[in-house]
């Protein structure tokens, strides 16, 4: 048996790919609740942008999601699943011996590691195509004599600054250098490093659990609860550090209000305590055996 795997890649891209096409539309809600102003919380979220803009307006930058996550998910699944066996292979001397607790989390934290050099510029580039409806101004402004006019009764619109993922990946670049692209990767580090420890670990043990015998492949239903449950767990944790990720991934498209992570969770503390209302979602996207 081979170490390195390429249906682990694979399957990842298949997941990934189903999961950009299923989850895109709360992924929208959720990025505009956690970066975006103007939402009382997530139905009133969801009303707003079906009536400014249609059920296409859940879609807002879907295409660079669905050719990016699908790689982002591909690396994640084989990253993870080819690590475990090749500590398998150094440390028992076969690739197909099951991993230890401690096995199972150097794996998912090294993926979690490798996965934000992918996944960093994959997020800001979605997260700045959703956001491109959000007030270019502040709601209400100033007219000398007039006093506070809010925006709305003007008509004025949101100005795209974007033309597509490409344009955005380019202006990015011209305005903020390589580093533009990795804004908010610190963030997603604190998310992803536990993170996928927190999913890749349940997800196994469910799906041991689930299916006791080694010698067969669980059937789709138990992957899908092992994958749900896990995500569920993952999410909960990783919620915090995604928030402010967002936050910051979105911040440079106007006025930059965050100066860094500190600032960024101290700044949301303050203005909103603890509670942030948000949408939960599958940490990993596609749900597979792992061994």
């Amino acid at each position: 048996m081979t170490v390195f795997q390429l249906d682990d890649f694979l399957a990842g891209w298949i997941g990934g790919a189903s999961s950009v096409i299923v989850g895109h539309p709360l992924d929208t809600v959720k990025t505009r609740l956690q970066a975006g102003k103007g939402y009382k919380n997530t139905f009133h979220c969801v009303v707003t942008i079906y009536k400014k803009e249609n059920v296409i307006g859940f879609f807002k930058g879907l295409s660079f999601p669905l050719a990016s996550i699908t790689l982002y998910n591909s690396m994640v699944f084989g990253f993870f699943s080819n690590t475990q066996r090749l500590i398998s292979k150094y440390r028992y001397g076969d690739g197909r011996h099951p991993c230890s607790m401690l096995d199972l989390t150097v794996a998912s934290m090294l993926t979690g590691l490798v996965s934000v050099g992918v996944g960093a510029p994959v997020d800001l580039v979605k997260i700045r195509l959703q956001m491109q409806t959000q007030p270019v101004l502040a709601e209400n402004f100033n007219l000398a004599g007039n006093g506070s006019v809010p925006l709305r009764s003007m008509g004025i619109q949101s100005q795209s600054f974007y033309r597509g993922p490409l344009h955005c990946i380019s202006t990015v670049l011209q305005n903020e250098g390589i580093q533009g692209l990795y804004r908010g990767a610190g963030a997603m580090i604190l998310r992803d490093i536990p993170g996928y420890a927190l999913y890749f670990i349940p997800y196994t043990l469910f799906c041991n659990w689930l299916n006791p015998d080694d010698n067969s492949s669980p059937p789709p239903c138990c992957i899908w609860l092992a994958g749900g449950l896990a995500g569920s767990i993952s999410w909960v944790t990783a919620t915090p550090s995604d928030v402010v990720k967002s936050r910051l991934q979105a911040d440079a498209m106007h006025q930059r209000k965050y100066k860094g992570i500190l600032h960024c969770i101290m700044q949301s503390y303050r203005t909103e305590g603890i509670h942030i209302d948000t949408l939960t979602q599958p940490y990993a996207g596609g749900d597979k055996k792992v061994k």
